[in-house]
């Protein structure tokens, strides 16, 4: 397929877009700008998209994501809890991972794959389960550190992200993958953003 046909290809999906993608889309551009922002605010306009695109992709068969997106509800709630019951401000709360934290982390992803893959392998009519599994494992492992306000959540998440945006475009989610390229590159301006706030706060307690 060339561009010319590619390019037609996503307008005939943009004009044929549900409202409730248009809904999904919108409330999880604001959901990452405010996560980028260190606001707190981000968690209950992640749970609405959350919630919205929970049906579509029930829609188009894919189950690891949609159990992502269950798994995206119970940690928006458990880190909506967390961020309001800690006194210190939200910049004081960012920081690295600690080794015990990355490896749990990364057997998150590792135990994640393995467990989505033979489910949807074996339990489910998906004809992307490697992806679907991957896309799904890695991105839960970066909400659980997100959720305890670690840097290295932009990491894990911009893994899933990079797979799951051919996979939503394969899947006929034009504004779905289009949402995740913009979450994508804002989570590398997140990344950047909370490294300057622990090294202007380190500079801060060194002087």
């Amino acid at each position: 397929m060339n561009f010319q046909e590619w390019f037609k290809l996503f307008q005939e999906q943009i004009l044929h877009t549900s409202l409730i993608e248009w809904l999904a889309v919108g409330f999880g551009v604001s959901e990452v700008l405010l996560a980028k922002k260190n606001n707190i605010w981000l968690y209950p306009t992640g749970i609405i998209s959350i919630l919205l695109s929970m049906f579509l992709l029930l829609n188009v068969k894919l189950y690891a994501e949609m159990l992502l997106s269950i798994y995206y509800l119970v940690m928006s709630v458990y880190g909506w809890i967390i961020w309001k019951k800690r006194k210190l401000d939200g910049e004081n709360q960012v920081s690295w991972s600690t080794n015990a934290e990355l490896a749990i982390a990364v057997s998150i992803s590792t135990i994640g794959f393995f467990i989505f893959y033979f489910v949807l392998k074996n339990h489910t009519d998906s004809d992307v389960p490697l992806l679907d599994a991957f896309v799904s494992s890695t991105a839960w492992a970066g909400m659980w550190l997100l959720a305890k306000r670690k840097i290295e959540n932009w990491i894990f998440l911009n893994i899933s992200n990079i797979v799951a945006i051919p996979l939503l475009f394969h899947k006929k989610l034009p504004l779905m993958a289009c949402l995740t390229t913009f979450l994508f590159v804002v989570a590398i301006f997140g990344f950047l953003d909370w490294k300057k706030i622990i090294g202007k706060r380190r500079l801060t307690v060194n002087g």
